[in-house]
């Protein structure tokens, strides 16, 4: 063991430490704990042999504000500068005064604030936009929410909104610690979810897609970071329990509902997307959260005390989440047929029956497989199992149950014990663990855990994502192959969101200033990362923590967004072309099939930079519905 403040090299725990420690996981000693080494410990800093990439122009929306009388025409409705803020753009053009098929993605940033009772540590922001025959890369303030740029007045997105409604309600919402997103329905994950110091957890927001579900972590239980299951079924949260010194995995059960719809209002509930006719926690969802509740905390085994980091998956794929015949408004679950559609008959397989989730731990260098099968096939029976939940009792424990109670839907691990998460087996690793992933779906079953020295481990997940077959922990094997070697100190492990199905992954190394897409083999129990092709190593990544790839609605896109803790800055770096697939319309720009290219010659085009007050550790991106 190589040892630190908390555990030893001989494996002595030190309490005071752990504590100490747990205070500051929301501070800029909580992220040099968590994220270990920075460029300069390596000796990484200089930008010898590094590309120097140039942002395109920003060129302004402002001539398509509706309160622009010398504009083109258009109906942006935003204030024109300087009294306001319509938004810029660097891609395609033309500006035309059609809007087209618009999209737009939001990005929850965590940062450490440097004035923390000014900023609560997560903003929300624009991460990319089509519009108008245009295309915009550059983080910026979301046009459609904030009237202005940053000001010493109006932080423009510096706090989330949802974030300043929380504050301004009493909740206590500083000191980030993590901010999540759920990776299984792409573009249906709507929004992300926020963790702070304090124990909230409470769902960030977007011009369209802003209900408040909160949960809160009970006393003395710190937060380190969280992972949401495919669908936004679940959100599970590592725990610090600084009172019985011990680590935990707390698991909240997680409702969508129609925006700026409250659970307990059902009369102004409406057909927002094909989200549900009502509160159900648990259930797939389009990831709007409008209610949470703790259902109780999994014990990690007393060697793994000091959860980091946590990854989770149902293996359900996105096509089978979204094969429903219907929308699930229009299948409400007051209809037997209905219930038993998703049970066993045609909507069966966009329903999760099992899961798992790998936590790691630096100090002691593990990680710990849970198994999710008795949380999931509990809810299962619970809500589709007509025989053994008649629509009565369905009704009276579930529709009209719900509550903050143990013994009120959903019911938390005190009252029903059996749908507790179990772990399965803890493995140790050499080298401290710095991040970990599980793939999404079930006919891949790998998980890959990165070891502060640059390598990133496989291991075989066996029968754990089969939704019919159980696995046992023999299952869970090292792939038995030589490890993936990445830059040194690899902090994030992201999915590549178009087309990826697991085959690549996206590894920021910290210590090396450094992104490689790895590619795995058809067995994925080898890889390797393809440089030159795709390894970003630009001068104007000074310190990347972590990176996330943006999802594509309408317009195909592939762009990074890069957390630089060390840069102060959220950055975009795209690496393929921009095509308007569904903007196809003559004279506008980039049109199928080969749409706007990368400028230059490398594979790499830098977007820009929106800088923070503090340094930024985390990023998350959902498409705004």
């Amino acid at each position: 063991m190589l040892g630190d403040a908390i555990v030893s090299s001989s494996g002595t725990f030190s309490a005071a430490a752990y504590q100490s420690t747990a205070a500051a996981m929301g501070k800029a000693a909580g992220i040099d704990y968590r994220y270990g080494p920075n460029p300069a410990a390596y000796g990484t800093t200089s930008n010898t042999g590094r590309t120097a990439l140039g942002a395109p122009a920003d060129q302004s929306y402002d001539p398509i504000s509706l309160n622009n009388p010398s504009g083109i025409g258009g109906d942006r409705h935003c204030l024109p500068f300087p009294n306001g803020f319509c938004g810029t753009w660097q891609v395609g053009g033309p500006l035309v005064a059609s809007p087209g098929d618009y999209s737009s993605n939001i990005m929850q940033t965590a940062f450490v604030a440097d004035s923390p009772a000014q900023y609560g540590g997560v903003a929300g922001l624009q991460s990319i936009s089509m519009a108008s025959n245009t295309f915009a890369e550059r983080p910026q303030p979301s046009w459609a929410t904030y009237q202005g740029v940053y000001s010493a007045t109006n932080d423009s997105g510096v706090n989330d909104f949802n974030l300043l409604n929380y504050r301004n309600a009493g909740l206590k919402t500083s000191d980030a610690v993590a901010v999540g997103h759920c990776y299984g329905r792409d573009t249906w994950c709507v929004t992300n979810l926020m963790v702070f110091q304090g124990g909230l957890i409470a769902a960030a927001g977007s011009n369209t897609a802003y209900n408040q579900g909160t949960a809160q972590l009970a006393a003395g239980k710190v937060p380190t970071a969280i992972a949401v299951t495919n669908s936004g079924e679940f959100a599970l949260v590592t725990v610090w329990d600084t009172v019985n010194l011990k680590g935990q995995v707390a698991v909240i059960a997680l409702a969508g509902l129609c925006n700026a719809c409250t659970p307990d209002n059902p009369g102004a509930w409406y057909n927002n997307w094909g989200e549900w006719n009502g509160v159900y926690p648990g259930l797939p969802n389009l990831g709007n959260f409008a209610y949470m509740k703790v259902l109780g905390y999994v014990d990690l085994p007393t060697t793994m005390k000091a959860p980091t980091e946590i990854s989770a998956s149902t293996g359900v794929s996105v096509d089978s989440y979204n094969a429903t015949t219907n929308t699930y408004w229009n299948l409400p679950l007051s209809s037997d047929s209905n219930r038993t559609s998703f049970y066993s008959g045609a909507n069966s397989g966009g329903v999760a029956r099992t899961g798992i989730a790998v936590v790691i731990s630096k100090s002691e260098q593990q990680a710990a497989f849970i198994d999710l099968r008795p949380l999931f096939s509990y809810y299962r029976e619970q809500y589709f199992n007509v025989a053994a939940n008649p629509q009565s009792a369905f009704n009276s424990k579930i529709v009209n149950g719900r509550g903050p109670a143990d013994n009120q839907w959903p019911y938390t691990f005190t009252a029903v014990p059996s749908q507790m998460p179990t772990v399965i087996k803890t493995i140790s690793l050499a080298q401290r663990p710095s991040a970990v992933k599980v793939g999404l779906l079930s006919t891949t079953s790998r998980a890959w855990v990165a070891t502060q020295d640059g390598q990133l481990h496989i291991y075989k997940l066996g029968n754990y994502l089969n939704a019919t077959t159980a696995g046992t922990a023999t299952d869970i094997t090292d792939a038995g192959t030589t490890p993936v070697a990445v830059g040194r100190n690899p902090t994030s492990i992201a999915y590549v969101k178009k087309g990826g199905a697991d085959h690549d992954l996206i590894v920021t190394s910290r210590g090396d200033r450094r992104i490689d897409w790895v590619r795995f083999a058809n067995d994925f129990n080898s890889g390797i990362p393809r440089v030159p092709a795709l390894s970003l190593s630009d001068a104007s990544l000074v310190d990347p923590i972590s990176a996330e790839d943006n999802e594509n609605h309408g317009t195909e896109s592939y762009v990074l967004s890069v957390a630089d803790y060390g840069g102060r800055k959220i950055s975009n770096y795209r690496y393929g072309p921009v095509i308007f697939r569904t903007n196809v319309t003559p004279g506008w720009n980039c049109q199928p099939p080969n749409g706007c290219p990368v400028s230059g010659s490398g594979p790499f085009e830098y977007g820009g930079s929106l800088s923070l007050p503090g340094g930024v550790f985390q990023v998350v991106t959902s498409n705004i519905p």
